[in-house]
C-alpha cells in the first residue's frame, strides 16, 4: 500500500513538469494526422497523465 501511496506522490508532483513534452508530442502527432482542438487537449491530459505515472514507477523502484 506504501508503496502506490509513494508512486502517486512522485507522479503528482511530476503532473507539472510533463505538461510540456505531452504538448510537444501531441504537436508533432498533429502535424501527421488531422484532429480537432478538442482531441488535441484530451490527449495532451492523457499523455500528461501517462508520462507522470511512468516517471513516478521510475522514480519508486530505481
Amino acid at each position: 500500500m506504501t508503496q502506490i501511496v509513494m508512486t502517486l506522490i512522485f507522479s503528482v508532483v511530476m503532473l507539472v513538469f510533463m505538461g510540456f513534452p505531452a504538448m510537444k508530442i501531441v504537436e508533432w502527432l498533429a502535424k501527421r494526422i488531422e484532429m480537432s482542438q478538442e482531441r488535441q487537449n484530451f490527449l495532451i491530459i492523457a499523455i500528461t497523465i501517462f508520462l507522470s505515472l511512468m516517471i513516478g514507477l521510475f522514480l519508486q523502484f530505481y
